[in-house]
């Protein structure tokens, strides 16, 4: 792609960075056959390709974001299938996220969706007031049909028994059981641990039944992939600091060698600190190697060596691939082999490779297409007759529950009961 930018813009290292990205595009158009957004609206600008151009003027011009360009960024999933589909290696999720930062500063939302997009990053990224404004939850759901749109959705989404604190969830350490192969910290995260504590206890036990040593590190908390989504970039960076500067702080003392993820949205924000502390004298080698040393949960479970009990069920399992670990991370191969080594029947998905709907606070902010979205994918779900539905990552697992008709468990939960762990509490 053909641009022209100025000395001026050039000058700023992220400007010069969204350039690169852009001049790597051919226009061929591949990225449109897998676009969600694109096949729900059949509008070029809700394609990568259609989005690239509306960056492209907007940089290219250094003017304030517009109404248009930032609508067809906000329907936006940030999916990644584009990156995964692109002969050209375009990296349209630096770019989509550049994008946002510049519509963030310089285009005035509507006082409403303002409030709402401040609430969603301050509340979500705090699991003590995001529980205790869940439990209001029920009362609110009263009035909801009173509500727009854009507000009743986080309440139909919300959950209908409200799970107390895990123990786990605080800072200490978990013994590796016999010789210990590998000392983790694991990023335990915020909204996974008010809407599902039974991930991180599930995680917990599998890794060390394995042989790592599992540290929940003080100080770690939000990966600030949230934030980061919606534009806030200072917001997302204070997030991401304090986790480098927990994670460093126990590699100087005690010693890591990976950190673990288990909710894949996180994982990818994670993977990706390198980059966005690039510029940052004081943490960019930090930032590079926390980076350099992120796995997600079944990277590390395969690579401790896995072994099954036998005890649990053959049961059908329809693994959903998130978007974030399959686009994001490239991990396709380690959740699918494993459940299979478990000896669950794992059946593929059709249109795996399309979201469903939740990325982020995607189906908070747009519920029309999000739900569009997900009767996709729970029409291709239901197509191949599952027993259990595994995901690894908490935003799908919300977003596919709320229309499931099967149980929706997180592939370390199968993983831990196949190999003496207790039944997932889904299946009970």
């Amino acid at each position: 792609m053909q641009t022209h930018f100025s000395l001026r813009a050039l000058a700023d290292p992220q400007m010069a960075e969204a350039e690169k990205i852009l001049r790597a595009c051919v226009h061929c158009g591949f990225c449109n056959a897998t676009c969600p957004t694109y096949l729900i609206t059949g509008d070029e600008l809700d394609s990568p390709r259609g989005r690239l151009y509306l960056v492209k003027e907007m940089f290219e011009k250094e003017r304030a974001a517009d109404a248009l360009t930032t609508r067809h960024i906000d329907r936006c999933l940030s999916c990644l299938s584009c990156m995964t589909t692109c002969p050209s290696g375009v990296h349209y999720m630096h770019l989509v996220d550049h994008a946002r930062a510049h519509i963030e500063k310089t285009f005035a939302r509507p006082l409403a969706e303002r409030l709402q997009r401040a609430a969603l990053a301050f509340i979500l990224t705090r699991p003590s007031l995001f529980r205790l404004l869940l439990r209001a939850a029920p009362l609110a759901r009263v009035f909801a049909p009173l509500l727009p749109r854009r507000f009743a959705a986080p309440l139909a989404l919300a959950p209908s028994r409200l799970q107390a604190p895990s123990n786990v969830d605080r800072p200490q350490v978990f013994a590796a059981q016999g010789a210990r192969k590998m000392r983790v910290a694991l990023l335990n995260g915020c909204v996974q641990t008010v809407l599902d504590t039974a991930i991180n206890e599930a995680t917990i036990r599998l890794l060390t039944r394995f042989g790592a040593e599992v540290v929940v590190a003080p100080g770690a908390g939000c990966c600030g992939a949230l934030p980061h989504h919606l534009g806030r970039e200072e917001e997302s960076l204070r997030f991401a600091r304090a986790n480098i500067d927990a994670w460093s702080k126990e590699i100087a003392a005690r010693g890591l060698d990976y950190i673990v993820i288990n909710a894949s949205g996180c994982g990818t924000s994670v993977k990706d600190y390198g980059f966005m502390f690039r510029d940052d004298a004081a943490l960019a080698q930090k930032a590079a190697h926390i980076s350099s040393i992120a796995r997600d949960v079944t990277e590390l479970v395969e690579a401790l060596g896995f072994a099954p009990t036998g005890d649990a069920p053959r049961l059908r399992v329809a693994y959903h691939s998130a978007c974030s670990l399959q686009h994001g991370q490239k991990i396709t191969r380690e959740p699918v082999e494993l459940l299979v080594r478990a000896g669950f029947e794992v059946v593929a998905v059709p249109e795996g490779h399309i979201c469903c709907g939740s990325a982020g606070a995607y189906n908070l902010l747009q519920p029309e297409m999000a739900e569009e979205l997900r009767a996709r994918k729970i029409a291709n779900i239901d197509s191949v007759a599952p027993e259990v539905i595994a995901a690894g990552n908490i935003g799908c697992m919300v977003q596919i529950r709320a229309g499931a008709g099967v149980p929706v468990v997180h592939t370390a939960e199968l993983l831990d009961w196949a190999s003496g762990g207790p039944k997932p509490g889904a299946l009970a």
